[in-house]
């Protein structure tokens, strides 16, 4: 594999004081550590563009809807066609929000520690008895992709590909684990507002937060984003598919600006009454060792569109014209 080349210098100015510029090049993408769906490691090749510095906040999503009036799925009341067999008094606007749970659970079961709750969203995160004043500058959550889409397209921007997001999160480092490099605490430094403890039980919160923190509270990466491991999962526009190659060039050729898979290759076909997924960056505050290792640039993760969490948010991007 090839280390990461940097071939292009930035525009003249940021189209915003809060975005940074991200050279385009070639760069390995993906993993074969850990998880199946990482791999193969491969090199792809992505132009230049800006990026924005942090997740998308609660302050500037709550721009957003003051001049827009928007109304978040979460808000809006579930559509009884898109849930059939449901009972009538169970489609209530809500989300899901992690809630700890009080003894031992199978961790391949996600219910044991996600509970939908009403009225839960990006005002509420925790439910109606929560809200946001104290949280301005923490990640929006609560955001499924379409709300991710529209904030996007209001601000004259677009959410990054896959390819995009990782060659950006990676910051010039080629091929390590995490966007600070090889070692997981540095000098017994915490780099990221991950879960320390035994999830999903006992979170000692080392890093200080037990759910999301402040945005820029953790070193940027070398080309000076903020939290591009844990605090919020990140949509990307990409189609998940469990082969990352899927929609890629042929392996005679670097693939350049690569797309994920088609929308009908994002459903399991296991359950083709699936809900077509998008591909998560990032992992999140709820992301431990030993379960959901995904802080990491190569880590992925398939998210039905339709639905938001507690844990994800999003980040935009400009691409330039050529």
């Amino acid at each position: 594999m090839s280390s990461e080349s940097d071939n292009s210098s930035p525009p003249a100015a940021p189209p915003d004081d809060e975005m940074v510029w991200i050279p385009g090049g070639s760069f390995t993408m993906g993993s074969e550590e850990f998880y199946p769906e990482e791999a193969p490691k491969r090199d792809v090749e992505v132009d230049g563009f800006w990026m924005d510095e942090t997740p998308v906040t609660n302050a500037e999503f709550s721009e957003f809807v003051d001049e827009t009036g928007y109304t978040t799925v979460a808000e809006r009341d579930p559509d009884p066609e898109a849930y059939p067999g449901a009972d009538a008094a169970d489609l209530v606007p809500g989300s899901a929000v992690f809630t700890s749970p009080d003894g031992p659970v199978d961790l391949r079961n996600p219910n044991e520690w996600w509970e939908y709750v009403a009225d839960a969203d990006w005002r509420h995160p925790l439910g109606p008895d929560s809200d946001i004043s104290d949280r301005m500058e923490h990640p929006v959550v609560h955001v499924a992709y379409e709300d991710a889409r529209a904030y996007a397209e209001w601000a004259g921007r677009e959410l990054p590909t896959e390819a995009q997001w990782e060659r950006a999160a990676r910051g010039g480092l080629s091929e390590k684990r995490f966007v600070w490099g090889d070692e997981h605490v540095p000098d017994g430094r915490l780099m990221a507002n991950t879960w320390q403890g035994e999830f999903p039980r006992e979170n000692t919160a080392l890093d200080g937060y037990e759910r999301t923190s402040p945005v820029g509270e953790f070193p940027a990466n070398g080309f000076g984003l903020y939290d591009t491991a844990g605090n919020v999962w990140e949509w990307t526009r990409d189609w998940f598919s469990a082969d990352p190659t899927a929609a890629e060039s042929p392996s005679c050729c670097t693939p350049t600006n690569p797309r994920g898979a088609t929308k009908a290759e994002s459903v399991d076909p296991r359950d083709p009454s699936q809900v077509p997924r998008k591909v998560l960056k990032g992992g999140s505050h709820l992301c431990a060792p030993n379960y959901c290792f995904r802080y990491r640039p190569a880590a992925r993760y398939p998210e039905p569109i339709d639905t938001s969490t507690s844990h994800v948010g999003f980040r935009c991007i400009v691409p330039v014209e050529e």
